[in-house]
């Protein structure tokens, strides 16, 4: 239920030229790497693309492109190995620069996973841990390419809750910001998210104001536990529940002034019928919203998310 940035960002239209390959793993002596590429339309651009990376002795091992109709803009996403030895990052960097600007590129990203630093996150939750738990466990296993820098909420933990343990055993900073109508604690919340790269509001049940929003400045990542645009607001499993619908879903979007209106990252359905009750609905829903937030946040790590038109995504 939260809300926050400005708009301009992203669904996939006609025209996709597609390459990939089984496999993405590069071999032991080479490094994979990733580059989006968001310019208007031209001839040529894949060609450039390639002659980039050939150039260095890199190889392409996955290309998605996305050129829309009628829109005359480009988007691509590159998966590429190469040696660092041969082609250093700082080169690299250098040389999908001259790229951006001989198209005139609106966004040109290019990230080395094994070299970059990861991400540093920091994560809102309320009193309800499902989806903070399996955010905690995934980053835990590996599954998820962040460093979370710390978990801030409005609900009070108890030091024996799983949550707290966790957090303590792997030396993760806890802020209780109990909040009232009054007072949001939104200052304080920006003092401890500052050098963070984006946020995760793992089931946050606040609203985030538009100068919250305007300050902090990074991408905020949303989960809703409801199939946008429908059933926005609160209790949107009770909305579906007496709706009578035969799917749920959930829904992870960017967060925008606009409340649960974000362009959408991901979403998640699921069947259920005139047997289920309002309590097997909010099971099916949570075990949903677990999967959807944590592809939404793997998606934008391997920078798999573009801005298309004001409110939509093109998730390659």
């Amino acid at each position: 239920m939260a809300m926050a940035r400005r708009v301009p960002r992203y669904v996939l239209g006609s025209v996709q030229r597609n390459m990939s390959f089984k496999s993405l793993d590069p071999p032991s002596s080479l490094t994979h790497g990733i580059h989006v590429f968001h310019c208007p339309d031209a001839v040529g651009i894949v060609a450039k693309l390639s002659d980039c990376i050939a150039s260095r002795g890199g190889n392409i091992l996955a290309a998605d492109v996305f050129v829309p109709e009628n829109k005359q803009v480009f988007y691509s996403r590159s998966d590429f190995v190469f040696d660092p030895v041969k082609w250093p990052r700082v080169q690299m960097e250098e040389d999908f620069l001259k790229l951006s600007q001989t198209f005139n590129a609106i966004r040109s990203v290019v990230r080395v996973p094994a070299l970059d630093p990861k991400y540093k996150i920091a994560v809102l939750a309320s009193k309800q841990d499902h989806c903070l738990v399996d955010l905690l466990h995934g980053w835990q296993d590996g599954r998820l390419p962040v460093d979370i820098t710390c978990v801030i909420s409005n609900h009070h933990r108890g030091s024996n809750t799983h949550v707290i343990r966790f957090l303590e055993r792997h030396g993760i900073p806890y802020h209780c910001l109990c909040t009232s109508k009054e007072n949001k604690r939104e200052g304080e919340i920006l003092q401890l998210i500052q050098n963070t790269d984006f946020l995760v509001l793992a089931r946050y049940m606040q609203i985030l104001s538009g100068n919250f929003l305007r300050s902090y400045g990074n991408d905020i990542i949303n989960i809703h536990h409801g199939l946008l645009p429908s059933f926005k607001g609160g209790n949107p499993s009770k909305q579906a529940f007496e709706a009578g619908v035969k799917l749920i879903g959930a829904t992870s979007h960017y967060v925008t002034e606009e409340l649960d209106a974000g362009p959408i990252i991901e979403q998640m359905v699921e069947r259920v019928s005139h047997r289920d009750n309002l309590q097997s609905f909010v099971q099916k829903s949570e075990n949903l919203e677990k999967q959807c937030l944590s592809k939404a946040i793997r998606s934008y790590c391997e920078l798999r998310v573009l801005p298309y038109e004001e409110k939509r995504t093109v998730v390659f």
